[in-house]
């Protein structure tokens, strides 16, 4: 198809030459860890590298030929993962709407819609949001909701509010499963069995080792600027990013919005792989080695 960015598959492959574009992830994305899924960061920036504004505030930064490549993009993963907080400032829906539309049957009945990801601790997913509305009108996969349990303190480390903490998060599980979402929980590191977590961010070796022991062999990274950030610290260690793909729109957001790499450090080992112009847009493409 013509509107398929050749960035692409410069940078994540092809699909076998008999699979039409779009109906199915690429089965070439491997990472060099068997254990986790491979993982294809993407965001789009202004020029001074902001990614919201103030306050975390949505802006719509791609044009529409850069957002196109995006949907294509997704059609390539198996899931496309955000953090809770863009879940709720910006109730996404994550499905391949800015894709031709199909000669027969619907978006979603034609292409590959990847799964919805959604990190969140505390389980603050609103049962009404989109990604859930859509999938009980069969018109989007239902999301996973990936969640810690709180542990149950007993004894000297036990705080008052613990076991209320524990009913309000069950309640809202049961809320986020009543309304047709799966809540698939991470175990968090403690420094000691009675204690409880350290911090309530969800370890990113320990989700991506769920999500492949659940089933998920690519999944895309949108964001937002923390989880960006999350996943980028992690690459002079773990390397839990195999494909970086940033669009950069020309526009300038100023110093009150949200950017990502104010405490980056050990990310210049990506290697560039590819640029390309989509409309007003630039994209580039870069891999990590493995």
């Amino acid at each position: 198809m013509s509107d398929y960015p050749s960035i692409l598959s410069t940078v994540l492959g092809t699909l076998p030459e008999d699979v039409k574009p779009g109906t199915a992830p690429l089965p070439d994305l491997v990472p060099s860890d068997s254990t986790r899924p491979w993982v294809t960061l993407t965001f789009a920036q202004s020029i001074d590298a902001k990614i919201a504004g103030a306050g975390g505030k949505q802006l719509i930064l791609s044009g529409e030929e850069s957002m196109k490549m995006t949907h294509w993009m997704r059609t390539m993963h198996d899931g496309i993962l955000i953090g809770v907080g863009t879940a709720a400032n910006d109730d996404p829906q994550l499905n391949v709407r800015y894709l031709p539309f199909p000669s027969q049957n619907t978006h979603f009945q034609h292409y590959h819609h990847p799964r919805p990801l959604v990190l969140d601790p505390h389980l603050r997913l609103s049962p009404t949001c989109k990604l859930i509305a859509n999938a009980v009108k069969g018109a989007g996969v239902a999301p996973w909701v990936i969640s810690a349990q709180p542990p149950r303190v007993a004894g000297f480390f036990a705080n008052d509010g613990d076991e209320e903490k524990l009913r309000r998060w069950e309640a809202r599980r049961d809320a986020l499963l009543t309304a047709g979402a799966t809540v698939v929980l991470v175990e968090q590191e403690t420094l000691h069995p009675d204690l409880p977590p350290a911090t309530s961010d969800l370890p990113i070796g320990a989700v991506l080792r769920t999500l492949r022991a659940q089933g998920m062999r690519s999944i895309m990274v949108e964001g937002g600027a923390r989880v960006i950030q999350s996943f980028l610290s992690t690459v002079a260690s773990e390397r839990f990013v195999d494909a970086l793909i940033v669009t950069t729109a020309p526009v300038l957001v100023g110093r009150d919005g949200v950017g990502y790499g104010d405490r980056l450090e050990h990310v210049s080992e990506a290697k560039y792989v590819a640029t390309e112009l989509l409309g007003k847009d630039t994209v580039v493409g870069l891999k990590f080695a493995s």
